[in-house]
């Protein structure tokens, strides 16, 4: 089959967990037969949620949908730290996590609220004289990186049930959220890595509702075009 015309707009998915951002791209891109198609702001392998595709004309305003604040739900480990920062990595250290009361948690996560600087993971799309660090990582190569300035507007911490903590945290741009969960896990004085997250929310636009990577899979490409949401409608989503 093939579609007469690209689509422009933006398609809303909820990434399944074991796949790379460009794994769900390629899967639309040969479900609809199409070659534009772009995503906004990687989601790593373990992590699922929302994805943003954008398709035909949508891929000029990539830029601006990745601008926007993201919002995730996740599970950090305490007591062990990866290379990674995540549950995909190597092990480097285990430590005994002492008995936290509720206040310790809670200063620990209060500590980044706000601005504050974060320093990327070596295992990042970040480019160093354009190789992606990731790449550099695999080589066993660390080398400088900058530092960048991030904002958490807010921070909600759900079951803690030790050396496990369900948290979620809206946040700015360029975000790491593996990050902030080594930094707490080293304020706490035990570290930690990330175990689980999710992306719930990207701008004004929300994961719920989003087609799913089996839909996608099963869909009729035209079925998959009804759900794309066109450049008139995203604008009026964001307000714009």
């Amino acid at each position: 089959m093939s579609l007469t015309a690209t689509p422009d707009g933006v398609l809303l998915v909820d990434k399944a967990a074991g796949m790379t951002s460009h794994d769900v791209v390629a899967l639309v891109r040969r479900r609809l037969q199409i070659r534009k198609v772009g995503h906004c702001g990687t989601l790593d392998p373990i992590a699922t949620g929302l994805l943003l595709l954008t398709l035909g004309r949508g891929t000029k305003i990539q830029d601006l949908l990745m601008s926007e604040d993201k919002e995730y739900a996740g599970t950090l480990k305490l007591g062990v730290t990866t290379d990674t920062q995540d549950c995909a990595g190597t092990v480097l250290e285990e430590r005994p996590v002492p008995p936290l009361e509720e206040a310790a948690v809670r200063a620990a996560f209060e500590k980044y609220r706000g601005d504050f600087y974060q320093m990327p993971p070596m295992v990042s799309a970040i480019k160093q004289g354009g190789v992606p660090l990731y790449k550099l990582a695999r080589q066993g190569k660390t080398v400088e990186r900058e530092p960048r300035l991030v904002h958490v507007y807010g921070y909600s911490i759900g079951r803690v049930a030790l050396p496990e903590i369900d948290f979620s945290v809206l946040c700015s741009k360029g975000f790491y959220v593996r990050t902030y969960v080594h930094d707490i896990g080293d304020t706490l004085g035990c570290g930690a890595h990330l175990q689980a997250l999710r992306r719930t929310q990207s701008g004004r636009f929300a994961v719920d509702g989003a087609i799913t990577v089996e839909e996608l899979q099963k869909a009729e490409p035209v079925d998959i075009m009804d759900r794309i949401l066109s450049l008139p409608e995203v604008s009026r989503r964001r307000g714009a």
